[in-house]
């Protein structure tokens, strides 16, 4: 009896395996066939000749990237049409479905058009042509209130919020993956491009070829100055770094080290040790950009910049990188806001201290005095509005914050783990001291928050797809249809928008939704496809 009871727990317990294995399947069908129809959707309903925007209402009527956009126009910026090329190349790698692939060339074909002839992109461009965009920046564009970048059409390409960049590596990634000649030629214009535009120093511009055409309010055309901000510079080192990792071009190693070792001769020294988001070409002095962006040491790019330099320590093996840090975390520790001055920012200020260890600092701190610069603003939109900065906290810009959470002991923590690794582990991911090319990364999708997916959220993923396989989520921001901007005769000293999202009726800035609307979410798509491919791998 006892060796039947045996034999019979046996069988159960095969059959048990055997049941959960056959469930696994069956979702990992599931999973590859709602991905597909997930992607027919985007690809056959909602993109425009491969290309994306950001947002778009169920029907389509209305769009939006970062600014309202038409519906012949593509969005490069993330999490734009590259993020979705990028996504179509991961869902290819965890599949090996090669309809994926061929997505992936629609998302490079439509790139490859918008491609300027200098090399790099717009933050958009258009499929209806040169004077629909033109139109669209004289009207949506130039009554974007705080979105300065967009109330004038340079005509170049710009390096700003990562979309020149994130094109370009998809397209090496488009290139490398079946070495199809058909992208070499677009590749070859964006590396030209990286090296066409690098200054003598090492920098990089915010646009390129340089223009000087736009003073602002009384200042300078800054997009021609060396810049930190938005990482223009450490995406194109990046960028430059997986060509040379995977195409062995040997001639690109020299402007890359030449480029990260002018981050070490841009910290500016004790006691503001920390980094700006502009520096002027010929001095490299702290510069201003837009107008709420006021010349000064950045406490928020002197966090990114402690863990480059960390970075490139780990490329080069070269302890000057390290040199600076110490005295960057002092500076950061030395701009602690008092607790009254917190309190007296409003929330734009509390919210950065909500983590143990973290403490509010300013945003901005003037690189001669030292004191804290915060940005206010007067007016109502785009034709009367101006900002300014003083040293009061109250009623500071809500689409900017002036305050910085920072953590110097996490920092200081990092920067003592990093310095004591041994040399072999130190470098051993350095295609500057390995010989040989690396591979690039098999997924260059992020999975916001990082976690894998389980098989619960899995099954919650698939339930909240509609069933032509999109999935709606709220839309976070709308603007307000174009109006044509009244006339004035002088700056407005209105004061009720000093502390908004978006001005009056006339600004085309977007705003948070006052009720839920449905939207179809390029973010979400990317997301949602993302974990599941993330799900996928785990199974493998």
């Amino acid at each position: 009896m006892k060796h039947v009871t045996l034999w019979s727990f046996a069988v159960f317990s095969l059959l048990g395996a055997g049941s959960a294995t056959a469930k696994t399947e069956k979702l990992e069908t599931q999973v590859r066939d709602r991905m597909r129809a997930a992607t027919e959707f985007m690809m056959d309903e909602v993109s425009y000749n491969g290309g994306f925007v950001w947002n778009y209402l169920p029907d389509l009527s209305r769009q939006w990237g970062e600014m309202e956009a038409k519906r012949t126009m593509v969005w490069i910026q993330p999490p734009g049409t590259p993020s979705v090329g990028h996504l179509l190349l991961d869902a290819y790698h965890a599949t090996n479905d090669e309809y994926y692939y061929e997505q992936a060339k629609r998302v490079a074909n439509a790139l490859i058009w918008g491609q300027l002839e200098c090399g790099g992109w717009n933050y958009c461009f258009d499929f209806a042509g040169e004077n629909s965009l033109r139109e669209w920046y004289r009207t949506v564009g130039a009554s974007g209130w705080r979105l300065e970048e967009f109330r004038y059409y340079y005509g170049n390409a710009t390096f700003d919020d990562g979309g020149t960049m994130e094109a370009a590596t998809f397209l090496l990634r488009m290139y490398v993956e079946k070495y199809d000649p058909t992208y070499r030629p677009a590749l070859e214009k964006v590396i030209r491009l990286a090296l066409d535009s690098q200054y003598p120093s090492g920098g990089w511009p915010q646009r390129y070829p340089l223009r000087h055409d736009h003073p602002f309010e009384g200042k300078a055309d800054y997009s021609s100055f060396i810049t930190l901000n938005d990482d223009v510079a450490p995406d194109i080192i990046d960028f430059l770094t997986q060509c040379y990792q995977s195409l062995g071009l040997q001639g690109l190693k020299e402007p890359i080290l030449r480029a990260m070792y002018l981050m070490i001769e841009l910290q500016q020294g004790a006691p503001y040790a920390g980094w700006a988001d502009q520096y002027t070409v010929d001095d490299l002095k702290p510069a201003h950009a837009r107008s709420y962006e006021p010349r000064s040491v950045n406490t928020g790019t002197t966090m990114r910049m402690i863990r480059l330099m960390l970075d490139y320590y780990k490329l080069t093996a070269d302890t000057r990188f390290l040199a600076g840090i110490p005295a960057a975390i002092d500076f950061l520790e030395s701009q602690r806001l008092p607790d009254a001055t917190v309190e007296a920012s409003g929330r734009a200020g509390r919210r950065r201290q909500s983590d143990a260890g973290t403490f509010v600092v300013p945003r901005f701190v003037d690189p001669d005095t030292g004191e804290p610069l915060f940005v206010h603003r007067r007016g109502s939109n785009a034709a009367n509005g101006h900002y300014y900065t003083d040293q009061h906290p109250e009623m500071t810009i809500a689409h900017y914050s002036s305050f910085a959470g920072t953590n110097p002991a996490m920092l200081r923590q990092l920067y003592e783990e990093t310095k004591a690794l041994p040399r072999e582990e130190l470098t051993k991911d350095s295609p500057f001291l390995n010989n040989g090319l690396v591979p690039l990364r098999k997924y260059y999708t992020r999975i916001r928050g990082g976690e894998a997916a389980s098989d619960d959220d899995v099954q919650q993923i698939l339930g909240a797809q509609q069933a032509n396989g999109c999935w709606l989520s709220p839309m976070t921001s709308i603007s307000n249809p174009y109006k044509p901007l009244p006339a004035v005769s002088a700056p407005s000293q209105e004061t009720k928008y000093a502390s908004t999202m978006v001005g009056d009726e006339y600004d085309t800035s977007p705003h948070a939704c006052e009720e839920r609307i449905d939207c179809i979410s390029v973010r979400t798509y990317i997301q949602n496809m993302a974990r599941l491919i993330g799900w996928l791998e785990t199974k493998k």
